[in-house]
């Protein structure tokens, strides 16, 4: 049962994404064709220090492992613990060091707003639903490898690690933290994506979709029953980030 929803979810979004890389591609196809344009800011990559801020819209889900007490006589009635994909978004600001001709440093300070979802199936009783929202406070290191400037595109590659904290969340309410999923704050993530600079007469403007694994246990130490069938609880996003600098 477990397999057959996971498939079926992999059917669901695996359009987005292909969607997603259709449009890159055929942003590529024009960075081909227009290598020999006139060139936009043509130094604007020779900069030591670069600024700018970014948007991201992202669909995230929790990737779970059972616990031994899944099979056990104590939770017989549960059959499935179904993690669903959800929507979110995120704003922050890019500082960009110039490393050399073809590598970049950047940090990308950002606010997320995420939502997790997981059902619980039950035999013979109504699923429970339950829906954990943060907003945690993120702060990506990722290193950018970029190919040679074509006219006004350039290819690129971005990967590196992911801290975040969360600033407010379900667990802020004591009454309501006892009877949910209880999740950690901190959730350390690696993070490895593509994008394409495109070069205009007052800015840089970079449609970049970015894939990222947490490292960390999400689970928190409470002991209530939504939390007793599972061992582990990572986080698995992907985002479509728009960056002007």
């Amino acid at each position: 049962m477990q397999i057959t929803n996971l498939r079926s979810k992999f059917n669901i979004y695996w359009r987005k994404v292909a969607f997603i890389c259709i449009v890159l591609f055929t942003l590529a196809n024009q960075a081909y064709a227009q290598r020999n344009v006139a060139m936009n800011n043509p130094n604007y990559d020779d900069r030591f220090l670069s600024y700018g801020f970014l948007i991201g819209i992202h669909t995230t889900t929790y990737q779970l492992k059972y616990s031994d007490r899944f099979v056990s006589k104590e939770l017989d009635s549960l059959y499935a613990i179904s993690p669903s994909w959800s929507p979110g978004f995120s704003l922050g600001f890019i500082v960009n060091m110039h490393l050399s001709e073809f590598l970049d440093l950047r940090l990308l300070p950002k606010v997320s707003f995420y939502e997790h979802r997981i059902e619980y199936l039950r035999l013979d009783e109504p699923k429970i639903d339950e829906l954990v929202e943060t907003t945690v406070v993120e702060f990506p290191l990722l290193l950018k490898y970029k190919s040679e400037r074509r006219g006004n595109f350039r290819m690129y590659m971005v990967g590196g690690v992911k801290p975040g904290i969360e600033a407010s969340g379900k667990n802020d309410v004591d009454e309501i933290s006892k009877e949910n999923l209880n999740i950690k704050s901190f959730n350390m993530s690696l993070d490895v994506g593509f994008g394409i600079d495109m070069y205009y007469p007052l800015f840089k403007f970079s449609p970049e979709i970015r894939f990222s694994k947490g490292m960390t246990n999400m689970l928190g130490n409470s002991g209530n029953e939504l939390s007793a069938g599972i061992d582990r609880l990572n986080t698995n996003t992907i985002t479509l980030y728009l960056l002007f600098q």
